[in-house]
This record gives C-alpha cells, sequence and structure tokens, in this order.
C-alpha cells in the first residue's frame, strides 16, 4: 500500500529491432512495477523500419497501463527521447512539417506515443544500448522475439 500522496512509480524498459532495416522488425518492454514485472513484445513481418519498431515499444507499453501512474521510461533509442521531449512540441505548431518544410517521419506513431504518454506521468530516460544494462538487454531480447514470432523462423543477425 502507498502512502498518502506518493504516486505508483512503473519502470519501463523498450527497445525495437529491425532485420534488414528497413524490412521486418519487433519491439519488447519490460514493465517493473515494485517486485511485480511484465514483459511484453511484438512485432511486424512487412516493411519497418527500426525507428518505427522503437516508437511502438513505449507506446504498446504505455497502453498496457491499467490506470494513470508516474512512469520512468527507459530507452536506448534518442531518436524516441529527443522527439517526445524536443520535437513534437515544435512539429506540432508547424503542423507536423520538420524545420525544413518536410513531413515528419513516422508521424502517426508520434501522435500514438504522445497521446499513450499523456494518461500518465512520463520521465523520459536514455541508456546505452548493448552497454550490458539488464533491462535494456531484456528489452532487447524481447524486440528479436517479437520479429522472430512475427516472422516465423528465428532471425540470425537483426539489426537493432
Amino acid at each position: 500500500m502507498t502512502e498518502p500522496g506518493v504516486q505508483q512509480v512503473v519502470e519501463i524498459y523498450t527497445d525495437g529491432a529491425c532485420s534488414p532495416n528497413p524490412g521486418p522488425g519487433g519491439w519488447g518492454a519490460v514493465l517493473r512495477y515494485g517486485t511485480v514485472e511484465k514483459e511484453i513484445c511484438g512485432g511486424d513481418a512487412g516493411e519497418t523500419t527500426n525507428n518505427r519498431m522503437e516508437l511502438t515499444a513505449p507506446i504498446r507499453a504505455l497502453e498496457s497501463l491499467t490506470r494513470p501512474v508516474a512512469v520512468r521510461m527507459y530507452t536506448d533509442s534518442t531518436y524516441v527521447r529527443n522527439g517526445i521531449t524536443s520535437w513534437v512540441p515544435k512539429w506540432k505548431v508547424n503542423g507536423w512539417l520538420t524545420a525544413a518544410k518536410q513531413p515528419v517521419k513516422n508521424a502517426d506513431l508520434w501522435r500514438e506515443l504522445e497521446s499513450a504518454a499523456a494518461r500518465h506521468q512520463v520521465e523520459w530516460h536514455w541508456v546505452k544500448g548493448h552497454a550490458g544494462h539488464p533491462e535494456n538487454e531484456r528489452a532487447d531480447r524481447l524486440a528479436v522475439r517479437g520479429m522472430e514470432e512475427a516472422v516465423g523462423r528465428p532471425m540470425s543477425q537483426p539489426g537493432r
């Protein structure tokens, strides 16, 4: 039981994978609330990109939460962290165009991520990928599993 005024905190570690890039892809997330952990993953057997899978992981993780909570979101993607914390507000003002007046890539997923995050109080953190961080490594393995399940076979050297 939490004390009055103390908000529950969920830690989420996410990753995406694609092999080749573009090509089939997968995403994975590790969610932790106290001692309770949940792993989720999924994939796309069609033509996707690593960036789309990196975005899909936090979207699906946030959507899986049953009530609004404080979230510490960890990603090894500077694209995701910088995008949601800095670029999205500017893109919205510019009508979803970049500073170069080009359409924002993956605008559909950026909108989904913004919407999914709006229910929660999210702190965005970057962690170095493939550097031995246990939860990031688990999220990476889940992303590969999601990709393998999507294509129905093991993937030898997934690109990340």
